[in-house]
């Protein structure tokens, strides 16, 4: 039994050190305190697989540079990091073979040992079709306890005492909304209404959730323009609206969302536009008053919205008769 326990424990030790030790920029100039003097690239990188993986979105040893990876890393990445200081996923994900335990896939074409010039995500995706960690280290990760274990040596290690409760926060959130998410998909109310009151995190949560399940179902396009619009960073032009804003309904529910871009999000907010009662583009007149020039949105009349596959996630008619009551003029 002893034998067994320690075969357990030395694979723990030896990526806890490993984990502890990454190489990392490590210039006072370019990094502040709060990352401890150091990039933090590389442990946003693993704390975004963990949480895929606390998540069951990952459930094999390959990671893709995937959408959902990299949307993960931007929100750590915007929790602690200076608004104007900026970044991408593309700079850890190769760089990390450097470590020992990682091991990229590179694209036919390419070698997965050379070490090619990568800064984009589009540059990163070309190259490479994804990675691997190491075996043990991946069995390590599946399991939830050694999982905290080396997640909580990331944090530890790279991050001031100030900063990490705002990472833990992260981590909770990111699971929280992923299954906020999956009970706004399912359509429990009760779920969704439970999140009416509640700390800051909890709203966050709500926030996050929403928006993943949303825009998920609409595919990243706007319901009233039909764009599509995403950066290889991760970065989509649409958002999660509410038909009746939650203030009003506390309704999360596929049939109280739409997904739209920044304008019309903005256009349906101010009642210029709406949807009619056979899911046609509405658009009001006052577009038209003063100065304006409205552009495309006036070709968008009358044309149906895009909706998603399924028919139980339309939005739906009761919500949108009362924007069109209440809102659009």
């Amino acid at each position: 039994m002893f034998s067994r326990l320690r075969t357990i424990e030395m694979p723990v030790d030896e990526y806890l050190k490993k984990f502890s030790h990454l190489n990392t920029d490590k210039s006072r100039r370019r990094w502040s305190e709060a990352t401890c003097h150091r990039a933090p690239h590389k442990p946003f990188l693993l704390l975004s697989i963990m949480d895929l993986i606390a998540q069951g979105q990952i459930i094999e040893n390959f990671f893709e540079p995937s959408f959902e990876l990299v949307d993960t890393w931007n929100g750590y990445w915007q929790a602690i990091m200076p608004i104007n200081k900026h970044s991408t996923m593309a700079y850890p994900f190769p760089r990390l073979q450097s470590d020992g335990f990682w091991h990229r896939v590179a694209n036919p074409g390419y070698d997965a040992d050379a070490d090619y010039n990568v800064s984009s995500m589009a540059r990163l995706r070309e190259i490479y079709v994804g990675a691997r960690l190491d075996d043990r280290l991946f069995a390590l990760l599946m399991d939830p306890v050694t999982r905290e274990l080396l997640r909580s040596t990331l944090i530890q290690t790279y991050f001031s005492a100030e900063v990490q409760p705002f990472l833990e926060d992260q981590a909770f959130v990111n699971l929280a909304a992923f299954t906020y998410a999956k009970d706004v998909i399912a359509g429990i109310k009760e779920s969704t209404e439970s999140f009416a009151q509640g700390a800051p995190e909890i709203h966050r949560v709500r926030d996050q959730g929403f928006r993943r399940a949303i825009v998920s179902l609409y595919d990243h396009r706007c319901a009233l323009c039909g764009i599509r619009m995403r950066t290889p960073e991760g970065h989509t032009v649409v958002e999660a609206a509410h038909i009746v804003p939650w203030s009003e309904s506390h309704d999360d529910l596929p049939a109280n969302g739409l997904c739209l871009c920044r304008l019309c999000h903005w256009s349906f907010d101010e009642g210029l536009m709406s949807v009619g009662r056979k899911y046609e583009v509405l658009v009001s007149e006052r577009v038209r008053i003063d100065s304006n020039m409205p552009g495309h949105v006036l070709t968008l009349r009358d044309r149906p919205i895009f909706k998603p596959e399924a028919e139980r996630f339309w939005p739906g008619q009761e919500n949108l008769t009362r924007h069109r009551t209440s809102c659009f003029v």
